[in-house]
């Protein structure tokens, strides 16, 4: 199972589309908030179920906050990670995603990419497709591979 993770494209989907024809088809997208109503644009861009949760600019949307579901064998929890102070650490997130069961973490706002497994929790920020923050700025992004024998690999690519 091949999944695209992005995050804060901010209504801005240029660079998404280029992901899009590097990395083909893919069986699910993942959202970590920031569309600025560009959720409809993004499912028709990916042709395959797709997850959005509002981002802290995301000021009217109906999207929910968080979300959990099953990726594989996986329990995931998505989240922007603003009402986690996830530009503070990753503290709170890594609590809440414990209490909740979870095995991976999504989230964004911080505009710079990173996976980190953490007490058996990874955390997946897969940067900015659009406004990327992290030395060198690239837009970034993340994709999950759940291979044959279900375990998971996360590779972080940038656009150049």
């Amino acid at each position: 199972m091949k999944v695209l993770v992005i995050s804060d494209t901010h209504g801005k989907h240029e660079n998404l589309r280029q992901i899009l024809f590097d990395v083909g088809d893919v069986d699910m997208l993942i959202h970590c908030g920031d569309t600025e109503g560009g959720e409809h644009t993004i499912m028709q861009m990916a042709g395959c179920p797709c997850r959005f949760v509002a981002g802290n600019n995301d000021f009217f949307s109906r999207l929910p906050a968080e979300d959990e579901f099953q990726v594989g064998r996986y329990k995931a929890f998505l989240t922007h990670g603003h009402y986690y102070g996830i530009s503070m650490g990753y503290e709170k997130l890594l609590e809440e995603a414990k209490f909740r069961g979870a095995d991976i973490a999504f989230f964004g706002h911080t505009h710079r990419p990173m996976v980190m497994n953490k007490d058996g929790v990874f955390l997946v920020n897969p940067g900015s497709v659009s406004y990327p923050r992290q030395e060198g700025r690239l837009p970034s992004y993340c994709i999950m591979d759940i291979d044959r024998e279900g375990e998971v690999h996360f590779s972080l690519n940038y656009l150049s």
